[in-house]
């Protein structure tokens, strides 16, 4: 991923939380006939080097494991209207761009065929999405033989992570005034993920150096 110093989140944690706070992601693999992706909801740990998941019995890719992976975390995305920019009106010299923040976690898929490892990974991945509602479900709320029947349709997979790329492209090259623009034309949009770029740029902006 193209990482300009000023987009670049050098923080593990940081990353970490990022990619935790949305849990679903993109595994992408090369196979024989080229590169292959699955989506996945994940799990990962605290110092970010174990994502743990699962596939689909039929789904190719963990045959492929062991195998170097990459794990793409899409965290938010909105368009940027040059007409957002007070300099539009200065200079004109303003073009449409995109916002977004992504985590890349590179490293090496390995496959579970244990029943007991991936019965672990689904009863702690249920846990954790599940834990902010009213009545939470756990798999014990299901019949055993019934979820056992399930457990054996999938294959836990985990990735040895390596390395973590988190960029946050929020506007931090732009002026005070035209980032100030920036986030209250966001807040304007009905779009759900402009909303959510809008929060981060308003989350982040304190810690940024802006020169324009």
């Amino acid at each position: 991923m193209y990482m300009p110093r000023h987009f670049t989140e050098d923080s593990t944690d940081a990353a970490v939380a990022m990619a935790r706070s949305v849990g679903f992601g993109h595994l992408v693999v090369v196979g024989p006939d080229g590169p292959t992706s699955t989506p996945v909801p994940f799990l990962i740990s605290d110092d970010g080097t174990r994502v743990r998941a699962h596939l689909a019995r039929p789904n190719a890719i963990w045959k492929l494991a062991p195998c170097d992976a990459l794990l793409v975390v899409p965290i938010s995305d909105a368009y940027i209207s040059p007409g957002w920019y007070p300099s539009k009106a200065e200079h004109g010299k303003v073009v449409p761009t995109w916002n977004y923040e992504v985590v890349h976690m590179h490293g090496r898929l390995v496959a579970h065929d244990d029943a007991d490892w991936t019965a672990t990974m689904v009863g702690d991945l249920t846990d954790l999405n599940e834990a902010g509602l009213p009545e939470p479900w756990t798999l014990h709320d299901a019949p055993a033989d019934f979820i056992g029947q399930l457990m054996r349709g999938i294959v836990g997979v985990e990735l040895e992570v390596v390395r973590i790329d988190a960029k946050r492209k929020l506007s931090q090259n732009k002026s005070e005034a035209d980032l100030a623009g920036a986030t209250s034309g966001l807040a304007g949009c009905p779009l759900p993920r402009s909303e959510a770029v809008r929060r981060a740029m308003d989350e982040r902006k304190g810690a940024w150096d802006l020169n324009g």
